[in-house]
């Protein structure tokens, strides 16, 4: 990034009020409650050992809320005196959203813990304590500019829409199936988000915006990747059951670049789409 860049590293407040009142409205309209769903049409039988496993897994994933709020709230802080009225305001904006994903995030963690020992997956006392044996534990993001912060969730929801999509088509249990549908579709809308937050950026930075996010696709790992024990043979062995490869993500990145600079040939632009295809073929 240019040194403009690191320096100017938030949007202007009344810009991010707009991205948000969007988002906020959209989550508003869309919302559902776990009291409108049809736990009667439960059917346990026909849930698979793969559909047992990755509705574990996924539980973990969605009930970490309180750790990525924690992280955002500390990086976007809303209650610091000293900080400067615009940086403020963006925070403000950005809390807004912070608090309607967190309501959705909390809603999917308290949907896939009852499904759990509603399907008798789980008893109530053990999966809470599984849940806050993991859920202790800090998440953190290394990134040092804002844009970059918004890149990794940017991808981390897309991935997660994409699996909840792939998930869907291999299930047979009905309940589970609408579950994942919903689920799906809220990820999709926090992807939205972030697709249009990023975009405001890279409309803004244009091609210098390009290597900063080519470091967050490096660095790019999952939720819970560093902390949570056998992560990564659980997670493959989900993904592999799914045909699903979280790398697919990447390419949001790709077209959102491609959409918003006005420079297409900027080398550093051309140059994104090879490095994705590269980092995935390594993965």
């Amino acid at each position: 990034m240019t040194e403009t860049t690191v320096l100017d590293d938030l949007l202007p407040a009344l810009e991010m009020h707009e991205l948000v009142d969007q988002a906020v409205t959209r989550a508003g309209e869309r919302s559902w409650t776990l009291a409108e769903l049809d736990w009667d049409s439960l059917r346990p039988e026909r849930l698979t050992e793969a559909d047992r496993s990755a509705v574990q897994f996924i539980t973990y994933v969605e009930d970490h809320i309180p750790g990525y709020l924690s992280h955002f709230l500390e990086a976007f802080p809303v209650a610091e005196a000293e900080q400067e009225l615009e940086r403020f305001g963006f925070n403000r904006e950005y809390f807004r959203f912070l608090v309607a994903w967190a309501g959705d995030e909390e809603r999917h963690a308290s949907a896939l813990a009852r499904y759990q020992v509603e399907t008798g997956m789980a008893t109530r006392e053990g999966l809470l304590a599984a849940l806050a044996e993991e859920g202790r534990k800090k998440f953190a993001l290394p990134y040092e500019h804002p844009v970059q912060s918004f890149t990794y969730t940017l991808i981390q929801e897309k991935a997660t829409q994409l699996f909840y999509q792939r998930f869907r088509e291999t299930v047979s249990e009905p309940f589970l199936k609408n579950l994942l549908g919903r689920l799906a579709r809220d990820e999709a809308r926090h992807f939205a988000f972030y697709s249009n937050l990023v975009g405001a950026y890279v409309t803004r930075d244009g091609a210098s915006s390009v290597p900063g996010l080519k470091e967050v696709i490096a660095t790019f790992r999952m939720p819970l990747a560093d902390t949570m024990k056998g992560y990564w043979r659980w997670s493959l062995k989900v993904a592999d059951a799914q045909s699903y490869d979280h790398t697919e993500a990447y390419d949001a990145v790709v077209r959102l670049v491609q959409g918003f600079v006005d420079t297409p040939g900027e080398p550093s632009v051309a140059d994104l789409g090879s490095f994705v295809q590269a980092i995935r073929r390594i993965k």
